[in-house]
């Protein structure tokens, strides 16, 4: 199965179900679309002062600039309080990639202004993460940058 890893907290949060897009600056290869990856939670360690922007940020009038649904907030209090509790270095989930859209176009669905851009080009890609099913317990993995091999 092919793998994404993917920093903490936000590995959790697509585990979770409250993200449901993961934005990177490219564009998914179309052999993954459609298909079910892995989401690998990073070695990296978590860093309470991001978790403490994204409180701020969904606590504020745009929420929706952090691209999570509402129910984030009460997991990312926990986390903050408790970051030893996110996994490191391990699957969380796993989840079927969706076809990638410009970030700019799902605007809207995540609660803020429509997009009047014409730069549309310079945009992020949001990719889906579609059928999202945890991995109980979570299975140890070392992980790579892009997409790489899975074997449980």
């Amino acid at each position: 199965m092919r793998a994404l890893t993917i920093y903490q907290p936000w590995a959790s949060l697509i585990a979770a179900g409250v993200k449901p897009y993961e934005f990177r600056g490219w564009c998914a290869p179309s052999s993954v679309v459609g298909q079910r990856i892995a989401i690998h939670a990073g070695a990296r360690s978590v860093r309470k002062g991001e978790i403490a922007d994204l409180i701020l940020r969904l606590r504020g009038p745009e929420a929706w600039t952090t691209g999570l649904r509402a129910e984030a907030l009460p997991l990312l209090e926990a986390w903050h309080a408790n970051p030893q509790t996110l996994w490191l270095s391990a699957v969380v989930a796993t989840a079927v990639l969706g076809e990638p859209v410009l970030a700019s176009k799902i605007t809207a669905d995540l609660g803020g202004p429509l997009n009047d851009s014409d730069r549309d080009t310079h945009a992020n890609w949001a990719w889906p993460m579609l059928d999202v099913e945890r991995v109980e317990p979570p299975a140890p993995a070392k992980g790579a940058q892009g997409f790489w091999e899975f074997r449980p």
